[in-house]
């Protein structure tokens, strides 16, 4: 069964680390995978609904709280994670507004192309802050984090943070040489 949808990949990898509602999924994409993935509630439900149908998880027996319901991945699903976990990756194109209107920077005045520059630098900046205190919690004694998934969970933190620290110095860099130019 070869599927297209990442998402359901994401939601497979979520749920063998244990049964979520549909909120917890979104809750944990939204603290875990953010900065490389991105799963909002129109598009999980609808998602978790079809990997039902196709055996890939269950709904939790006895499971249901305030009308909350616990999914849990099943030997098929984790079949089908395990197979494109071993699969290729397909490097996606790059598609960045940012570089593009850079790149035409030049029909734009400096003081916008600079206050342009400015958010993105405070966006990276709050990755930058998210990341590390993501770090300082996995390392914290009190984390339910195995040591062995803390390795992979490291290695995903560190290069956020190091690409973070990496924008933030181009963007200052970038900043700088436009205040240099004349008009």
């Amino acid at each position: 069964m070869s599927l297209v949808n990442k998402s359901i990949y994401a939601i497979l990898g979520i749920l063998s680390i244990q049964p979520s509602t549909g909120y917890d999924i979104k809750r944990y994409s939204d603290k875990v995978l953010s900065g490389f993935w991105n799963e909002n509630f129109g598009h999980i439900y609808p998602t978790l609904k079809k990997m039902i149908e196709s055996g890939l998880i269950e709904n939790v027996p006895g499971e249901v709280e305030d009308r909350k319901i616990k999914y849990a991945i099943t030997e098929k699903g984790k079949g089908e994670l395990k197979k494109w976990l071993s699969e290729e990756i397909q490097t996606p194109a790059v598609r960045s507004e940012l570089m593009l209107k850079l790149l035409f920077g030049n029909d734009m005045s400096k003081e916008a192309t600079i206050d342009m520059l400015s958010k993105q630098k405070d966006i990276h900046e709050e990755n930058l802050i998210k990341y590390l205190t993501m770090q300082q919690e996995l390392t914290c004694e009190g984390s339910q984090i195995t040591a062995k998934r803390s390795v992979y969970y490291n290695a995903i933190l560190r290069k956020g943070i190091i690409n973070s620290a990496a924008n933030i110095e181009w963007c200052e860099e970038t900043i700088e040489s436009l205040k240099k130019l004349k008009g």
